[in-house]
C-alpha cells in the first residue's frame, strides 16, 4: 500500500538593475558651458539615484516578503512529513510489541529538481505471516536551487529601461534650451550692432514670446505624458504584486490542505492495517481515541476524526449484538439537534432498513457523541461515501457549519479497503473491497487564518475563499463581505476532489493611494517648465509690470495721504471746538473760586473744575493715541532726573491715596544714574497711567509700589543686585505677607517680564552710551480676570465692558502706554491674579549723561538739603521693604540711616550710639504702641526729634502723645523729598554748620506792571486770559482779530509781550505773526544807524489745535512759545515770565 503526498513547488524572484547611460553634453564654452554641464550632471545623478533607490527598495521588499513566506512553507512541509510523525504512530502500539522496527531513509533527486523522497519501512510481526509496509512522500528541500521567473524579470527590466529613456528625453529637452538661448544671445548681439536696434529688439521680443509659448506647451505635454506613463507602470506593478501575493497564498493553502489530507489518508491506512488486518483487531475505541488525541497536533485544522464500519443489512443484527447498541439514524426533524455537540445518541431513532450501513465505531474524543450513528443515513454524506469508495480518493462535502467554532468547514472522506488494490482496479472491485470509511472535518477559516498569520504582509490584502461548485449559489467559506477597492485577482484551488471547485479572491484592503511618484515626476517637469517660462516672461514684461505697480502705488499713496489728512483735520477741528469752550469753562471756574464763596459754593466750583480737568485729560489721551497712530509723535531728548519724575507722580496721587488709605511708595535703585537723556513728559505719562490704573482697582489698606532698576540688574547674581531688589525677589519666592510693602500678598513680579526678548543682556549700557531701565508698578487690587487679560492693551477696551461695571474710564491709558514704550525701544508686560493684584513692568532705553555726585545733583534741585548732611536717622518699621523706602528718601538728603523693627531694639541702638546720637527717629504708625511708644518717647534727648509716618493722622495716637505732654510730628505718606525737607526744616533746630536758605517766593513780581496784549476772536478766552494775567499784576489789553493786533504791535509800541490765538477769521495767528516780524525787521533796519536796541516783541501762541500747531510750526512763522488751551494761570505766567528778568 503506497502513500502519495502532493506538494507544490515554490519559486523566488530577484531582479537587479545596474544600467547607466552617459550624460549629454552641451554646446557652451567657458564658464557658461561649465555651469550648464554641472546642471545637467546634477539632474542625471538625481534621476538615476532616485530610480535606482526605488528599484532596489522595491526588490528588497518583494524578495524579503517572498523569502519569508517560502521559508515558513518549507519548514512546515518538512515538519509535517518527519520521522517524529511515524514514531508517534508506532508509539501507540509499543505496549503490545506489535512493531519491531521503523527505518526512514531520504533519497535525493537530480541537481535541477527540488523534489526529494523520504522512504520509511515499518515491520510488524504476525503469527501467520510478516507484513512490511512502506511509503514515500516527496518533499522539497530548502537547500535546493530556486528557479527564477524569467518572464517577470524581463518585464520589470523593460519598465526600468523605459523609465531611463523618459529621464534621458527630459534631460535632452532641457539641454536643448541651452543652444536656443545661445543662438538668441548671439542674434541679440548682432542686432545691437545694426542701425535699427530698437525695431529689431521689438521683433525679437515677439519671437521670444512665440518661442516661450511653444516651450511651455511642449513642457506641459511632456509632463502629461510622463504622468500617464508612470501611473500606468504603478498600476501594472500593483497588479503584479496582488497576483504574486494571491498566488502565493493559494499555493500555500493547497499545500497545507494536501499535507493534512495525507495525514488523514495515512490514518486510514493504519486503520486498515491494525483493525482489519489483525484478528483480533489491534485497535479499539480507547486506542483510537488516545492515538488521535496524541497525534492531533499533526492535524491542527481538523475538529475531529472518526471511522465508520461498512455493515450490510444481513450483518446488522450480529453487529448490534457485538457492540451492544443500535445503529442510529442521522437525520431527524430537528437537524440542529442531531449535529449539536451535546446531543445524546440514545435520543436518536434507529436507522431505517437499507442495503448497507456505515455506523461510527471509532472516533476521536472530541466527536465521541457520533458513535453508533449511521453516516449513510445522511443524504450528502451517503453520496460522498459512495464516491469515495468508488474512486479510491478523498472526497469533500459541501461547506457546512462546524460544531464548536460555528465556522464553515468540509468533511474529507477516505474509503478503507481490506486488501491492497492495484492502480488499475475497477470501481466495482473497489466497492467490493471496501470495509469502512474514515472521515475528518476541516475548519477552513482557521486554516486560512493560520496561513495568513505566517505571512508578514497578511494585513495588505483581503482574502476570500469560495465554494463555486454550484455557480448559481456560491458559498463564501472564508473572509468578509467583498468591498470594491479596485483590483481583484482570482485563483482556482484544488483540494484533491475534482467534483468540487473552490476559488480564492484577493483584493487590497484599501484603495490605491495617489500615484505620488508620477505626480512628483510630472509635477517636477511641469514646475521646471513653468519656472523657465516665468523667468523669460518676467524678463520680457518687467518694465511694464514695474510701471503698472508704480501707478497703482501712487494711487494708493494719494488715497492714504488724503485719508490721513482728513483724519488729522477732523481731530484738529474736534479738538479745537472742544478745547475752546472748555478753556472758558475752566478759566471762569478758576476765577469764580478766587472770589468770596461759602464752603458749599466753593465745593461745587471745585467739583466742576475737577470734572473739566478730567474731560481735558481724556481729550489729551485720545489725541495722543491719534498722534501715535499717525506717526507724528516724536520723542524729545532732554536731560532729566528720574527721582524728580517719580516725586511728581507721587504728588499727583498723594491726596487720592490718603483718601483711600492706600500705601503709595516709590523706589529708585542706587545703581541707576541720576540724570538720563530722554523724553521726561512721555516717561512720566507712562508711569502716571499705570499708577492711575492701579489706584482705580486697589481697595483700602492695600498698596501701590513703583520701583525703578537697571534692566540688567534682575539677571545678575544675588550679591550684585540692589538690596531692595534682592528683598523683593526673595519675598516673591517665599510668598510671605511680611515681605511686601503693606503686608498683603502680591503676585510674582518676575512673571511680568519673563517674556521680554531683550531683558537679559550682558551689559545694559552699550557702546553708544545707552541705558535700559526697568520700571515695575505693583498693586494689591482686585486683579484682572483671566478672560480679559488678552485684550488689556487694546484701545478703548476694559476688563469689564458691561453697562453695570464698577470702575469707569475710557480704557485708553494702557494702550497709549504700550505704544509709548514701543517708541522708547522697550517692552511692556504684566502678571495678574484675580483677588491678589497685578504687576505691570516695562523697559525704556535712555541715553546716559555723566553728572556730578549725588549731593551736587540734589542740591541743584533742592538747595536746602545741605543743612541735613551728616545727620543720623533711625527708622523703626516691622516691614523691611517699607523701611527700605524710607531709607531711600533719607539717603537722598545725605542722612545716614539705621533700621530696626521695634522699640526695644531701638533703645539698644540709642544706648550704643556715639555722642552725636540720632537727630531723627522715624516710626511707622503700625509699630506704635501706647505703653512702649510713650516710654520710648520719654527717653529721648531733647535734640532728637521723633516723626510718625502714617497714611492718615490718627487722632487717638495724637491725643495719647499730647496727654503725656510729649511732642511728635506726623508725616503723611506718600513720602517724597519736598515733604521731608519742609518737615525737617520746621522741627529741626538750625545749627552753625547748617545754613537755612529759604528763598522767598517772587511769583507775580516778574509780570507786575508789564503791558501784555491778548489776541483772540473768542470773548470768553480773552476774559480768561485777561483775568489770569491781571492776577500777577500785568496790564492786559485785548483785541479780537489779527488785523487789530497788527495795528497795535506796529513798532514802536508799549507792549512787552503778546498772547495770540492761531485760528481767527480774516487773518490767523501765523499770518499776523509773520507780518509783525516783517514790520519789526523793517523798523530794525531803520533804527540801526541810530544805535538803538533790537526791537523784538515776544509772541506766544494760544490754540486748542494740538495736532497741527506744533512748536516747529510756531517757530517757523516767528513765534517765541506755545500755550495749549485750556490753559491755567501757572501756564500763562511761566510762558511769559521767561522773557523778563527778575528784580
Amino acid at each position: 500500500m503506497s502513500l502519495n503526498c502532493k506538494t507544490s513547488g515554490l519559486n523566488g524572484r530577484l531582479l537587479t538593475r545596474s544600467k547607466m547611460r552617459k550624460p549629454l553634453r552641451g554646446c557652451y564654452s567657458g564658464w557658461k558651458w561649465k555651469r550648464l554641464f554641472l546642471f545637467v550632471w546634477v539632474l542625471v545623478v538625481i534621476g538615476f539615484g532616485l530610480s535606482l533607490f526605488s528599484g532596489v527598495f522595491r526588490k528588497k521588499m518583494e524578495t524579503s516578503g517572498t523569502c519569508e513566506d517560502n521559508s515558513l512553507v518549507l519548514v512546515e512541509q518538512f515538519n509535517n512529513v518527519s520521522k517524529d510523525l511515524l514514531h508517534e504512530v508506532a508509539s501507540s502500539f509499543f505496549e503490545s510489541d506489535q512493531i519491531t522496527t521503523l527505518n526512514c531513509t531520504k533519497q535525493f533527486g537530480n541537481k535541477k529538481s527540488t523534489k526529494h523522497e523520504i522512504s520509511c519501512t515499518l515491520k510488524v510481526p504476525d503469527h501467520e505471516h510478516n507484513a512490511e509496509l512502506w511509503g514515500q512522500c516527496p518533499v522539497h528541500d530548502d537547500k535546493a536551487p530556486v528557479v527564477q521567473s524569467s518572464s517577470v524579470h524581463e518585464k520589470l527590466a523593460r519598465d526600468d529601461n523605459d523609465i531611463l529613456k523618459v529621464c534621458m528625453w527630459a534631460l535632452f529637452i532641457i539641454a536643448l534650451c541651452s543652444p536656443i538661448r545661445c543662438l538668441w544671445m548671439n542674434r541679440k548681439g548682432k542686432m545691437k550692432k545694426t542701425e535699427h536696434a530698437q525695431s529689431s529688439s521689438r521683433s525679437g521680443g515677439k519671437w521670444m514670446k512665440k518661442l516661450l509659448v511653444v516651450f511651455v506647451l511642449a513642457g506641459v505635454s511632456l509632463s502629461i505624458w510622463l504622468f500617464w506613463y508612470l501611473n500606468k507602470g504603478i498600476q501594472l506593478r500593483r497588479e503584479e504584486t496582488l497576483e504574486s501575493m494571491c498566488d502565493e497564498r493559494a499555493r500555500m493553502l493547497q499545500d497545507q490542505f494536501n499535507v493534512s489530507m495525507n495525514h488523514v489518508h495515512a490514518l486510514a491506512i493504519l486503520v486498515s492495517t491494525f483493525y482489519h488486518g489483525k484478528q483480533p483487531p489491534a485497535i479499539d475505541q480507547e486506542t483510537f481515541g488516545e492515538y488521535t488525541e496524541r497525534t492531533s497536533f499533526e492535524r491542527p485544522l481538523t475538529s475531529g476524526v472518526a471511522y465508520a464500519l461498512r455493515v450490510r443489512h444481513f450483518e446488522r443484527e450480529k453487529f448490534e449484538k457485538e457492540h451492544g447498541w443500535t445503529i442510529k439514524k442521522m437525520e431527524t426533524e430537528d437537524q440542529d439537534q442531531t449535529l449539536a455537540q451535546d446531543c445524546d445518541p440514545e435520543n436518536l431513532d434507529p436507522s431505517p432498513v437499507h442495503d448497507e450501513y456505515a455506523p461510527v465505531i471509532l472516533s476521536q474524543d472530541t466527536v465521541s457523541h457520533i458513535v453508533s450513528i449511521d453516516m449513510m443515513s445522511g443524504k450528502e454524506d451517503r453520496e460522498n461515501i459512495l464516491r469515495a469508495r468508488a474512486s479510491g480518493k478523498g472526497v469533500l462535502t459541501s461547506p457546512f457549519k462546524l460544531l464548536k467554532s460555528n465556522h464553515l468547514g468540509v468533511v474529507l472522506t477516505f474509503a478503507v479497503y481490506k486488501t491492497h488494490l492495484l492502480p488499475d482496479t475497477t470501481p466495482e472491485q473497489r466497492i467490493k473491497a471496501t470495509v469502512g470509511y474514515l472521515g475528518a472535518s476541516y475548519d477552513v477559516p482557521s486554516l486560512v487564518d493560520k496561513l495568513l498569520h505566517q505571512l508578514a504582509s497578511k494585513q495588505t490584502i483581503v482574502v476570500n475563499v469560495y465554494d463555486t461548485t454550484n455557480v448559481s449559489a456560491v458559498i463564501r467559506m472564508y473572509g468578509p463581505e467583498e468591498i470594491d477597492t479596485g483590483l481583484l485577482h482570482v485563483n482556482s484551488l484544488d483540494f484533491g476532489d475534482p467534483a468540487r471547485k473552490h476559488e480564492m479572491h484577493c483584493r487590497f484592503k484599501q484603495r490605491p493611494s495617489l500615484p505620488w511618484t508620477a505626480i512628483l515626476a510630472s509635477g517636477g517637469v511641469l514646475i521646471i517648465t513653468c519656472l523657465l517660462g516665468h523667468i523669460f516672461y518676467v524678463a520680457i514684461n518687467r518694465i511694464a509690470t514695474v510701471e503698472h505697480d508704480y501707478r497703482e502705488m501712487m494711487k494708493l499713496k494719494t488715497r492714504a495721504e488724503a485719508a490721513d489728512v482728513a483724519k488729522s483735520q477732523f481731530l484738529a477741528t474736534v479738538s479745537h471746538e472742544i478745547r475752546t469752550p472748555m478753556n472758558g469753562v475752566l478759566g471762569m471756574l478758576q476765577m469764580l473760586m478766587d472770589t468770596n464763596l461759602d464752603a458749599k459754593q466753593l465745593d461745587f466750583a471745585q467739583t466742576a473744575h475737577s470734572s473739566g480737568k478730567d474731560l481735558i485729560k481724556l481729550i489729551n489721551e485720545v489725541l495722543d493715541q491719534a498722534k501715535i497712530e499717525s506717526g507724528r509723535l516724536e520723542l524729545e531728548a532732554v536731560p532729566f532726573e528720574l527721582h524728580t519724575i517719580l516725586d511728581d507722580v507721587l504728588s499727583s496721587f498723594s491726596t487720592k491715596s490718603q483718601e483711600k488709605r492706600i500705601e503709595l511708595a516709590v523706589y529708585v535703585s542706587n545703581q541707576l544714574p541720576e540724570i538720563v537723556v530722554g523724553d521726561p513728559v512721555r516717561f512720566k505719562k507712562i508711569i502716571t497711567n499705570l499708577v492711575a490704573n492701579s489706584h482705580k482697582f486697589t481697595h483700602d489698606r492695600g498698596h501701590i509700589f513703583v520701583s525703578v532698576h537697571l534692566a540688567d540688574e534682575v539677571t545678575r547674581e544675588t550679591d550684585m543686585k540692589d538690596d531692595m531688589l534682592r528683598r523683593i525677589l526673595n519675598g516673591s519666592k517665599s510668598n510671605l505677607a511680611c515681605d511686601t510693602l503693606s503686608g498683603l500678598p502680591v503676585v510674582d513680579r518676575k512673571k511680568s517680564w519673563e517674556n521680554f526678548e531683550n531683558l537679559s543682556c550682558k551689559d545694559s549700557i552699550n557702546e553708544f552710551g545707552k541705558i535700559k531701565i526697568l520700571v515695575t508698578v505693583e498693586d494689591t487690587g482686585v486683579g484682572i480676570p483671566i478672560d480679559a487679560q488678552s485684550r488689556i492693551f487694546m484701545p478703548f477696551m476694559q476688563a469689564d465692558s458691561s453697562p453695570s461695571r464698577t470702575y469707569g474710564g475710557a480704557g485708553i491709558g494702557l494702550s497709549i502706554s504700550k505704544r509709548l514704550v514701543g517708541l522708547m525701544d522697550g517692552e511692556i508686560g504684566f502678571v495678574s491674579e484675580p483677588g491678589t493684584g497685578s504687576t505691570f513692568s516695562f523697559t525704556a532705553v535712555f541715553m546716559k549723561k555723566e553728572t556730578c555726585s549725588l549731593d551736587t545733583v540734589v542740591q541743584q534741585c533742592h538747595p536746602a538739603i545741605s543743612e541735613f548732611w551728616g545727620l543720623r536717622a533711625l527708622v523703626i518699621d516691622r516691614k523691611d521693604i517699607r523701611a527700605g523706602v524710607t531709607r531711600y528718601h533719607l539717603q537722598r538728603m545725605g542722612i545716614s540711616v539705621e533700621i530696626t523693627s521695634d522699640f526695644d531694639s531701638a533703645r539698644s541702638f540709642l544706648s550704643e550710639s556715639d555722642s552725636s546720637g540720632f537727630a531723627i527717629i522715624l516710626v511707622d504708625q503700625e509699630v506704635w504702641d501706647k505703653e512702649s511708644g510713650l516710654a520710648f518717647l520719654r527717653g529721648l534727648k531733647s535734640s532728637t526729634k521723633l516723626f510718625l509716618l502714617a497714611n492718615s493722622i490718627s487722632p487717638t495716637i495724637n491725643g495719647e502723645i499730647k496727654s503725656a505732654n510729649l511732642t511728635a510730628t506726623f508725616v503723611e505718606k506718600p513720602l517724597r523729598l519736598s515733604v521731608l525737607i519742609s518737615c525737617f526744616q520746621e522741627k529741626l533746630p538750625a545749627g552753625n554748620n547748617r545754613v537755612v536758605a529759604r528763598k522767598p517766593s517772587t511769583l507775580g513780581d516778574l509780570l507786575r506792571d508789564k503791558r501784555i496784549l491778548v489776541v483772540d476772536d473768542n470773548i470768553v478766552n480773552r476774559r480768561v486770559a485777561e483775568g489770569a494775567l491781571k492776577k500777577y499784576g500785568a496790564i492786559v489789553t485785548c483785541v479780537d482779530s489779527g488785523k487789530a493786533a497788527l495795528e497795535r504791535l506796529k513798532p514802536p509800541h508799549s507792549f512787552h509781550a503778546c498772547f495770540m490765538d492761531l485760528q481767527m477769521p480774516e487773518m490767523d495767528g501765523f499770518e499776523a505773526t509773520r507780518q509783525i516780524r516783517r514790520l519789526e525787521s523793517t523798523f530794525n533796519i531803520e533804527i540801526k544807524s541810530a544805535e538803538v536796541g533790537h526791537w523784538h516783541t515776544p509772541i506766544l501762541a494760544m490754540t486748542a489745535d494740538v495736532i497741527q500747531a506744533t512748536d516747529e510750526q510756531c517757530t517757523k512763522c516767528g513765534m517765541d512759545g506755545f500755550v495749549s488751551k485750556p490753559f491755567e494761570e501757572e501756564q500763562l505766567y511761566s510762558a511769559a515770565a521767561c522773557f523778563f528778568e527778575s528784580g
